[in-house]
């Protein structure tokens, strides 16, 4: 694969440069280089930065905000917003619902919805696993009975990541309970603040409130915030998924992070030197330095085969493989940390240091975020469709293997 950049790239390269490291704000940049939580408005500021430079929503059509870029203008986007520390567009927004209703909605639901969900003027959520439907994502069991102009949905969504912060949320519901599972189930738009919509705070194990269970009890929903036709929801999750997927393999980032790990190990004493010189730690780091690299050229090739905004099958690769690199970093900083790792706080109560500095009672502060990271990305296996499931579509979509 040629990796050099033409003129025009590596102009581009410049522009995107510059925009991530002068126009996204330094204090949000910073929390994302130390490991810190990001509130609401860190969010926003970020995704309104890139926003008002018209480079929020790239991959959109250029009537909603779409750049009309060459895949690997898209990749070059990504690697310096990565580079920049600078957190990528809210998801739910960008990568998930926006490209859906461009590619199913009508005019009306695209006019309506399209420009305030580029701006993050509306902050949605995803309403699709349930207790008893996650990786079986078809067995959902949230109804939309039609009554009139309405339906009126009853059911229970969990995992709901971000759900506390959200405007609307994008359901999906069975329609036709006679239907085969993947048959009988449609999209919804609703508005969090409908009657009927409650949602639950779940606390995860870093002690970090990041998703929510969300209860639908008789919420009546106007039918023309359905997405497309009745019972057409299926393919629609599908594409979501697909481009969820490719999300999901964030290699820059996974690149970057691993660079701070391994300038960190070299500052990690023990008594023959540092941890970087330890050999076993140091083959390890350049296993996976060698991994994220193939990763990296995977991302451009499936990049490269997306057709008509529609994501490559092997989006599912880039998932499986994504979350498997980025669990074995996490994995590696708690081993690089040491009992270090053990001098951490919910990610709720975390007080950033009063003085600026970068230790947190004698012990660096990268250290403290060692352990609630590793906890955390357990779910990168699951979430996006679980491993299982990805290596299933792999075996059967990809090579023709039957069972």
């Amino acid at each position: 694969m040629q990796r050099r950049l033409s003129d025009e790239d590596r102009e581009f390269q410049a522009r995107m440069r510059e925009i991530m490291t002068t126009k996204v704000p330094q204090e949000v940049r910073d929390k994302v280089r130390l490991g810190r939580l990001l509130g609401k408005d860190d969010i926003r500021a970020a995704h309104r930065a890139l926003h008002a430079e018209g480079v929020a929503v790239p991959s959109w059509p250029e009537e909603y905000g779409g750049c009309g870029w060459t895949p690997l203008q898209k990749a070059i986007w990504n690697t310096e917003m990565q580079l920049a520390y600078v957190p990528p567009p809210l998801a739910f927004n960008a990568g998930m619902i926006g490209p859906v209703i461009a590619q199913f909605g009508s005019k009306e639901l695209k006019d309506r919805f399209l420009p305030p969900t580029a701006s993050l003027d509306i902050w949605w959520a995803q309403g699709f696993s349930e207790p008893d439907a996650g990786s079986d994502l078809a067995g959902l069991r949230t109804t939309a009975v039609r009554d009139g102009d309405d339906y009126v949905i009853n059911g229970q969504k969990t995992w709901t990541t971000l759900g506390q912060y959200a405007d609307w949320i994008f359901v999906l519901a069975r329609t036709d309970p006679d239907a085969r599972k993947q048959a009988g189930i449609s999209m919804f738009l609703v508005e969090m603040s409908t009657p009927g919509v409650e949602l639950r705070p779940i606390v995860l194990v870093d002690g970090h409130h990041e998703v929510n269970e969300v209860f639908f009890t008789d919420v009546r929903v106007p039918a023309d915030q359905m997405v497309g036709e009745e019972n057409s929801g299926w393919s629609q999750a599908k594409f979501l998924l697909g481009n969820e997927r490719v999300g999901v393999a964030p290699v820059w980032a996974i690149k970057r992070r691993l660079a701070d790990l391994k300038a960190h190990a070299a500052t990690v004493a023990t008594v023959d030197g540092t941890v970087l010189e330890d050999p076993l730690v140091a083959a390890r780091i350049a296993e996976l330095e060698a991994d994220i690299m193939a990763l990296e050229l995977t991302v451009l090739r499936v990049a490269a085969n997306s057709k008509d905004g529609r994501p490559d099958p092997a989006s599912s690769i880039l998932k499986l493989r994504g979350s498997e690199l980025e669990q074995a970093v996490f994995s590696l900083g708690v081993d690089v940390a040491g009992a270090m790792a053990s001098a951490w706080e919910p990610a709720d109560e975390f007080v950033p240091p009063a003085d600026g500095s970068d230790e947190v009672g004698g012990i660096p502060e990268w250290a403290t975020h060692a352990m609630p990271y590793y906890l955390n990305f357990r779910k990168a296996s699951i979430y996006g469709g679980s491993n299982e499931v990805q290596r299933q579509i792999i075996a059967t979509g990809i090579l023709g293997l039957r069972g």
